[in-house]
């Protein structure tokens, strides 16, 4: 099921990400615009809207969610492997699970070796 899922979700972001799907939701909304006179803008043209917008919303977040959380975990699964295979501290893999003050003690810690290697730079030009 998660296979079917990721494919139709892959699907649907492509071809929702494409121009044309674009210019179709536009001409929906004008449609919808123009219709408005002969349905005497009532209650149930405006719900029609709402509706629609609101259903099309809730499940492009998640299709949307999913596409993103694969899409972050390849580019996380390949960073490791970067610092993996370098000679890169291999204290930083897996670092994404870590608390957000943990992470930011990670960030303390390359700021400062930063600023080491400026200075060191710095020093040996002068």
């Amino acid at each position: 099921m998660e296979k079917t899922f990721n494919r139709m979700a892959e699907a649907v972001a492509h071809a929702t990400g494409r121009p044309w799907a674009f210019a179709t939701c536009v001409a929906s909304v004008v449609i919808w615009a123009v219709s408005g006179p002969f349905f005497g803008f009532s209650e149930t043209w405006q719900l029609v809207i709402n509706t629609g917008t609101t259903i099309v919303t809730f499940l492009m977040v998640f299709l949307i969610q999913n596409t993103q959380n694969r899409d972050g975990a390849a580019i996380q699964a390949k960073l490791d492997e970067l610092i993996r295979s370098g000679d890169g501290k291999n204290a930083f893999i897996g670092i994404e699970h870590l608390t957000e003050a943990e992470v930011e003690k990670f960030r303390a810690l390359c700021k400062e070796a930063k600023e080491r290697t400026g200075r060191a730079s710095q020093s040996a030009i002068a």
